[in-house]
């Protein structure tokens, strides 16, 4: 069969199967990071129905947190070896079903085991990693976009569907969010099966965007291995680029669903804002999250992405610097909404991209799996951190004006970068792996 060559048009986009990829990614990308957002709802219910501790729950969702990190780069060196879509089968029933069983649990270790270890495996295996795994195989251009829309799909997941889990714990219910997760997760492993090719080539095609004269990528010296996670990490930890880049994302997590993620409805509610009107904000920022960092993307095909990233960091933490001093008013809180919500994961794309550009398209997404561990970290400190600190103090602001300086000196660290000699220094260039 002879293949086409794939114009850079919407309309090519429209005809090749990446763009069905990309919509079932997203839609799954979108329920999990829901997963790990329904903790900060659940939270009140479950210490008003059980009488459990606020630091003992926050323990789960820190737990929970922190494998969702972890995995992945195990994730990642699992699409490569027993493929995408079994990978994200996996993870999804593992999601569905820990979550469903949760509704008979009675002790904190049951809500440790099903929210914290089961569903924190579960949802690693279908995390931004894998939106990493599907750009690099599916797309030749166009990849920073792409990444930024499945990125945004995170963000979307955790914040947009909180006023309806919210809602659904009206009275101090919890089991219904339970249930809510768990079927939604299962409703997409039928699509995931039937609607979700391995590879390209299994529909006769290249990548979008791949030239027909493209040579094919050389063969592994070994095979692909859930170990291959090991050995991308022994090569990826001589380069301090990977320092650089985790130690940011730390922050990055540290700062968006480990902090505000996790307790801006509880912070909302030391300030007399109900549940639903909280979380109805975090929805407002998922929203406009899509945008920010699909255009993120956007930019980061086009700009060097370290400038991006010393921007980011730099916005995001002065406005949490800032929240604790605001009045909570309807207005400031809305704006805040809306500009956090553009900043919230807008990291990631000049991440994956600076990771590409270092560690080579093969290791890139394990590489990048080992960065959002660092993440996942950096969130679990927040969530466990901001609820110890509230019980101490009786107060979240030291949690948020903590963060918002990690913020600060996250972009200082990239105009460190800049006044360093060299043509990468200025230039943002980095020679891969």
């Amino acid at each position: 069969m002879t293949e086409p060559s794939i114009p850079m048009t919407f309309r090519a986009f429209r005809r090749h199967p990446a763009i069905l990829v990309v919509a079932v990614t997203f839609l799954a990308l979108l329920f999990s990071a829901g997963l790990r957002s329904a903790p900060g709802v659940m939270m009140l219910p479950l210490q008003l129905h059980f009488g459990w501790d606020l630091a003992a729950i926050s323990f789960s969702a820190a737990l929970g947190i922190l494998l969702y990190g972890l995995v992945g780069p195990f994730a990642a060196a699992l699409m490569m070896s027993v493929g995408i879509k079994r990978t994200m089968l996996a993870g999804l029933a593992l999601m569905a079903v820990s979550t469903f069983i949760s509704q008979w649990m009675s002790a904190p270790w049951h809500y440790v085991l099903t929210w914290g270890v089961l569903s924190g495996i579960g949802s690693g295996a279908v995390a931004s990693v894998l939106g990493a795994a599907v750009v690099n195989r599916w797309f030749a251009t166009r990849q920073g976009l792409v990444m930024g829309l499945l990125s945004a799909s995170t963000a979307t997941g955790a914040l947009v569907f909180l006023p309806f889990l919210a809602w659904l714990t009206e009275g101090g219910a919890w089991k219904p969010v339970a249930l809510a997760v768990s079927l939604g997760c299962a409703a997409l492993i039928p699509a995931v099966a039937f609607l979700v090719p391995e590879r390209p080539e299994d529909r006769g095609l290249r990548r979008f965007g791949e030239a027909p004269d493209t040579a094919p990528a050389p063969p592994m010296k070994q095979a692909a291995t859930p170990w291959l996670a090991v050995e991308a990490l022994v090569r990826a930890v001589r380069q301090p680029v990977f320092w650089l880049l985790s130690g940011t994302f730390f922050v990055c997590g540290l700062t968006t669903n480990g902090l505000v993620g996790t307790h801006m409805i509880a912070f909302c509610g030391d300030h007399g804002i109900a549940p639903v009107a909280a979380a109805g904000l975090l929805s407002l920022m998922g929203l406009f999250d899509l945008i920010g960092t699909t255009a993120s993307g956007w930019l980061t095909d086009r700009y060097d992405p370290r400038r991006l990233l010393m921007v980011y960091y730099g916005l995001r933490g002065l406005s949490l610097i800032a929240l604790p001093f605001i009045d909570f008013g309807q207005v400031s809180l809305t704006i805040f909404a809306v500009f956090y919500g553009l900043d919230w994961i807008a990291t990631v794309p000049p991440t994956v991209k600076l990771a590409n550009q270092s560690f080579g398209e093969r290791d890139a997404p394990i590489v990048f799996g080992w960065i959002l561990v660092a993440h996942q970290i950096g969130a679990a400190v927040a969530a466990f951190g901001a609820g110890v600190i509230r019980e101490q103090t009786g107060t979240y602001a030291p949690a948020f004006v903590l963060a918002g300086i990690f913020g600060v000196i996250a972009a200082l660290v990239f105009v460190a970068g800049f006044a360093r000699p060299g043509e990468a220094a200025r230039t943002g260039e980095m020679k891969p792996a």
